[in-house]
């Protein structure tokens, strides 16, 4: 396959793979969701980029003696329930911030396979994505937990995993300790990740 360097080349109402997916070398920033291409919204602003920063150092201590490693985007994740071929593979996304457990998942690509836990940040823009179609994609691959961190808001909303369905907490807010039902070693304030300093 012929490398493709401009965007315009593709046709976004179009079905494609990663192997598709492997031939893109522009700097727009794409998901894929079934197949379909899914622009990734401009840079995150400040704000996105201080809080992924905060958790992902939160993140590193709390499985700095742990088998499972902590990644942040762009880092591409496959959702696939089995190890698939490229040409099979329909659903590539980039989290803000994953946790990988199971070292057979990674390869140099990224991960081909399901997370353990998935943080995505809200931002203008992606809020609906977020909330609904990578929830389905990240509940239908079967990520055990799935954050939604609303900065505006001041609030993480976590979804776990129980029968093949999400089952959301109370969600955190400024003054709550928040501890992952999945990980007992994550708990941490979450004015940490929210405060202006």
């Amino acid at each position: 396959m012929s490398v493709i360097t401009n965007i315009n080349k593709l046709d976004l109402k179009g079905s494609y793979t990663y192997a598709d997916y492997l031939t893109w070398n522009f700097k727009e920033r794409l998901e894929l969701f079934r197949g379909k291409i899914f622009k990734m919204s401009p840079a995150p602003n400040r704000n996105h980029q201080t809080i992924s920063a905060r958790i992902h150092l939160i993140f590193a201590n709390a499985f700095k003696k742990n088998a499972c490693n902590v990644y942040y985007a762009p880092f591409d994740v496959r959702l696939v329930k089995t190890k698939t071929k490229d040409e099979k593979v329909i659903t590539v996304v980039q989290p803000d911030l994953c946790i990988i457990c199971d070292e057979n998942k990674l390869d140099d690509r990224g991960c081909n396979g399901a997370p353990d836990l998935v943080v995505e940040i809200l931002s203008p823009g992606n809020t609906q994505k977020e909330m609904g179609i990578k929830f389905d994609l990240y509940e239908e691959n079967e990520v055990k937990e799935y954050w939604l961190v609303d900065p505006s808001e001041k609030t993480v909303l976590i979804y776990t995993l129980q029968n093949k369905k999400y089952v959301g907490i109370k969600p955190f807010i400024i003054n709550d300790v928040l501890k992952s039902p999945l990980f007992s070693s994550l708990k941490f304030k979450v004015k940490d990740i929210f405060s202006s300093k």
